[in-house]
């Protein structure tokens, strides 16, 4: 029979690995866990299998389908018959899964969507009755497929499928290197041997009871059996293999296991949660509920490429960073409470929490014991010169072992420093000032009240002569004490820096204050605190959790706490200079008492302990080291303003999208699972948003209304100061509206080449028109003043016309004038002549020439072409309008348009007025006058 060195220690002292087990299982520090809840991951309870890709992404068979989980968000993709998935097996860029009467494969499309390809329903011969494929494994190029009544080989490259089947149920599948073994109820172990089955182990246990997996250790066939244990192959027979699972106090049914890669187990069971061996089998951990699992069945394992170990719950899905630098201490059963202070003394761990100081033996697993006598809130521990003193609420205690002594009972004691010089005496804040210590024959006792100073001395320190005092809402008290430290001399206030959890701590002989604002040094010269450049550049206000920083004495470091991460300020390279270390531990994550941090050195370098609201945690900051980073874009989708919905988008190649499809949402991820140290993001937008964002924990942003043009997406990761090996990049292109598209734009550069020429021809017409109407003006202008002019010469000519018309009037007024006077003149020497000389007979010549003259038609004639050249058309208008009037009636006629009255008419014709009245009377009736009218007028109207 073959045993290993452990197994025959197991065999041989069986209550020294009892006893072992009780301690490790009683209080342990434990690797962190992680849980996620059916809520979390939108799914339902059990999770049968779990498998991972190359590029960290996780899948998990839940009972609603296939899980994908890329370290930000889950994403299920039902089962393609919507039965329960119970197996997945990640080989290349395909994902193999199996369920209820159906196997087949998932690849992801170019929308990040994983698309189904079924296997089982290209063979040629059908499926089993209520057949469900329980296991799924990968040799080279066969895929092989196990359901309870058949095992399927199916060939990658050809597609062709070889089955094997078995009389009884087959339990499970395992693959040990290159070869498939698998177990038949009733039967024993068989192999799987160029495409047939040949039994292996028939011994009684794998007859009788059912193996969960083998594996290959150094050159040893190890099997691990649901109620019996481990077993190991020799000689083709089985041995029992005594290992820590075997003396745990409850019997467990173990359902799932795998070997780690250093060669451990990790064991899921029944009801009892995860059992961790090392490689030889002695029990390294016992994880159950109440030690932080989500349930305590466990249906499926799986180690990452981290080397986190996965649990598939019969609720939920947890996974434990084995390997993570930072371990847990939970207190579960809420006795210990919130951790305000740790010290280790003579290799004890002390907790001072707000429940009263615990201890427990540093080395040990054995739970934590309170000190009695300090029920209540413990402030802060100290070990002074070998002596480790406790600041309580009701007082301070001198610890001891598992005892503490009270030495004053002055309510309130926040921390105790030492007095430079004076070894005997101590310096302790309380809430109402200060206080000395005294030591006297070995015993410390209360001394006297420091009087002068009333205020809560939470944070102080000294500096030389002098006593600085932080308040947090007032600002630094600076004390000036006499040597003997009975009174406070004087009083100064630095009221320029204050603020909520604010920090005061002496640090290699300089005093450092921190808030909000920066961490300052105090300057003895100027006596003010300056602003300190490095400490400062820690943290920003948004990054400021607290002030509170805390000194290692033991390694003379100094921790300063941020939102972020936790800084550790320890000698650098260069005389006088400080190296910052960054700790990626966020508050959220870390859980502690925000203005109340505290950590300790456990005694060895570089490992320590942070207090926490339920506990503590510890840290080895020599193992912590930030992991290469690769950042990927998960998901891209695309929206409009009027759509309430998203749809994805092709993350292959470079997509043009509508304008209106310009909301965009990218997520985005780096498969790093670790619960203490999460990643944190930064992006840009190159084409708008060409800065980076803030880092953030968030792993999707979105764009709104982006305007058109071309665009790279660029995201890039971080854990602590370690940066991303890549940027993740997505080039995409948003189309112009269609009213600014190249069509419209030819059409706009149309219609504005057709409007400009058609606006042209229209100034063009309207100029023309204009210069026509110019030009018509003009000629109309030239012709209104040719006309004007031709008027006023017409007006001249009328003028010269009427001045000759006048002067022909005048001349025909003097003709006739002169006529009338000659025949005046005639008839008067006519009338002489008769009336003088008797002899009528001798002046009859004489009668007769002056008759002759008088009478005669000469002078008419005359009249008449003088009355022609003053008044040309009347003679012819009165000749058109009355035709009938005889000479006579014209001559009348022109005398009377010469406004003669008919006294002055007489002469001319050589008649008496009577006469003259009488042939005007005769003219009016040939006129056809009426009685009213103006015989004399008419004639000038004419």
């Amino acid at each position: 029979m073959h045993y290993n060195l452990v197994g025959l220690m197991f065999l041989k002292y069986p209550l020294y690995f009892f006893l072992l087990v009780s301690q490790w299982i009683i209080c342990q520090e434990l690797p962190p866990i992680q849980n996620y809840t059916p809520a979390d991951y939108q799914a339902e309870n059990q999770n049968w299998a779990i498998s991972q890709d190359d590029d960290k992404v996780v899948y998990v068979a839940n009972n609603k389908g296939l899980l994908r989980f890329n370290g930000a968000n889950w994403m299920l993709f039902p089962s393609p018959n919507e039965s329960i998935m119970r197996s997945v097996k990640v080989v290349g860029n395909r994902i193999y899964t199996g369920c209820y009467m159906e196997f087949g494969y998932w690849i992801e499309d170019g929308y990040g969507v994983l698309r189904y390809t079924s296997l089982s329903s290209s063979m040629e011969e059908s499926l089993l009755e209520d057949e469900e494929f329980w296991g799924i494994s990968n040799l080279d190029d066969w895929m092989v497929f196990q359901s309870l009544k058949r095992i399927y080989i199916y060939n990658i490259k050809t597609g062709a499928i070889n089955i094997i089947d078995a009389e009884n149920t087959l339990f499970r599948m395992f693959q040990v290197d290159k070869e498939i073994y698998f177990q038949e109820s009733g039967k024993g172990i068989f192999k799987i041997d160029n495409g047939k089955a040949e039994i292996v182990y028939e011994d009684e246990v794998v007859l009788n009871d059912e193996v969960i997996n083998i594996f290959q250790q150094g050159g040893t066939i190890v099997l691990v059996t649901k109620h019996n244990g481990f077993f190991t192959a020799n000689d083709g027979f089985l041995t029992k293999f005594n290992t820590g699972l075997d003396s745990l106090v409850n019997k467990v049914s173990v359902y799932s296991a795998i070997r780690l890669k250093d060669g451990k187990y990790a064991l899921g069971t029944i009801s009892n949660g995860l059992v961790l061996l090392d490689r030889n089998g002695a029990l390294q951990n016992h994880i159950d509920q109440i030690k932080g699992l989500r349930n305590n069945t466990i249906l499926s394992l799986m180690e990452d490429i981290d080397s986190n170990i996965w649990l598939g719950l019969d609720n939920g899905i947890s996974y434990i960073n084995v390997k993570s630098p930072v371990k847990v201490y939970h207190d579960n059963k809420g006795v210990v409470g919130s951790t305000y202070a740790a010290a280790i003394k003579d290799n004890i761990l002390y907790l001072g929490t707000n429940q009263g100081l615990f201890y427990k033996p540093l080395e040990g697993e054995s739970d934590f014991q309170l000190i009695k006598g300090t029920q209540g809130q413990v402030w802060s521990l100290q070990e002074i010169e070998g002596t480790l003193f406790c600041c309580h609420h009701s007082g301070t205690f001198v610890v001891e072992g598992d005892s503490a002594k009270q030495i004053t009972s002055l309510e309130g004691a926040w921390k105790i420093n030492p007095l430079s010089g004076n070894p005997d005496l101590l310096l302790q804040g309380n809430y109402d000032g200060l206080y000395v210590l005294e030591k006297e024959r070995g015993n410390w006792k209360l001394r006297n009240k420091v009087e002068g100073f009333e205020n809560s001395s939470r944070y102080f320190e000294i500096l030389g002569n002098k006593v600085f005092v932080n308040h947090e809402y007032k600002g630094i008290f600076k004390l000036d004490v006499d040597s003997s430290f009975y009174h406070v001399q004087s009083i100064a206030m630095d009221t320029l820096i204050k603020g909520p959890e604010s920090g005061i701590v002496k640090y290699r002989d300089q005093l450092f204050y921190a808030y909000k604002e920066g961490v300052f040094k105090y300057q003895p010269d100027s006596d003010s605190f300056v602003q300190d450049t490095l400490l400062s550049g820690i943290y920003n206000e948004d990054d400021y959790v607290s002030g509170k920083m805390v000194l290692d004495q033991n390694e003379d470091n100094l921790w300063i706490f941020t939102n972020s991460n936790i800084s550790l300020l320890s000698d650098g390279s260069l005389a006088d200079t400080l190296l910052v270390k960054p700790i990626p531990l966020a508050e959220n994550v870390r859980d502690g008492i925000v203005g109340y941090e505290n950590i300790v050195n456990l005694g060895e370098e570089g490992k320590y302990l942070l207090g926490t609201t339920s506990g503590y945690i510890t840290l080895d900051v020599n193992t912590f080291q930030e992991p290469d980073l690769v950042v990927q874009i998960g998901r891209i989708q695309k929206s409009s303003k009027d759509s309430q919905s998203w749809a994805s988008i092709e993350k292959g190649s470079e997509v043009h999208l509508k304008s209106s499809e310009n909301h965009l949402r990218f997520s985005f991820f780096t498969a790093e699972y670790n619960k203490y140290f999460q990643p944190k993001y930064q992006f840009q937008l190159q084409g708008i948003y060409d800065n980076w964002s803030d880092w953030s924990e968030n792993y999707s942003t979105t764009f709104e209304n982006l305007p058109y043009g071309d665009y790279t997406f660029r995201v890039r990761a971080k854990i602590g100061d370690k940066v991303s090996s890549n940027i993740a990049t997505y080039s995409f292109r948003i189309e112009r509206p269609w009213y600014i598209s190249n069509l419209m734009l030819v059409i706009y550069i149309l219609v504005f080449a057709i409007g400009s020429f058609l606006i042209h021809q229209a100034y063009k017409r309207y100029y023309h028109k204009r210069q026509q109407k110019l030009i018509e003006k003009n000629k109309r202008e030239i012709e209104l003043a040719k006309a004007q002019n031709e008027k006023e010469i017409i007006k001249i000519k009328n003028e010269q016309l009427q001045e000759e018309f006048r002067s022909k009037s005048n001349e025909l007024a003097a003709s006739t004038l002169s006529i009338i006077r000659k025949n005046e003149l005639l008839s008067k020497v006519k009338d002489q002549l008769l009336s003088s000389v008797e002899d009528k007979g001798s002046i009859k010549p004489i009668i007769k020439v002056i008759d002759k003259n008088i009478t005669q038609n000469d002078d008419w004639e005359l009249f008449k072409e003088a009355f022609n050249n003053a008044d040309r058309k009347f003679l012819k208008k009165l000749k058109k309008a009355h035709p009938n009037l005889s000479p006579n009636d014209v001559r009348l006629c022109a005398y009377l348009r010469l406004n003669l009255s008919s006294k002055e008419i007489a002469p001319l014709f050589n008649i008496s007025v009577r006469s003259v009245e009488i042939k005007r009377y005769r003219l009016r009736k040939k006129m056809d006058l009426s009685h009213d009218d103006n015989l004399v007028d008419y004639i000038l109207k004419l």
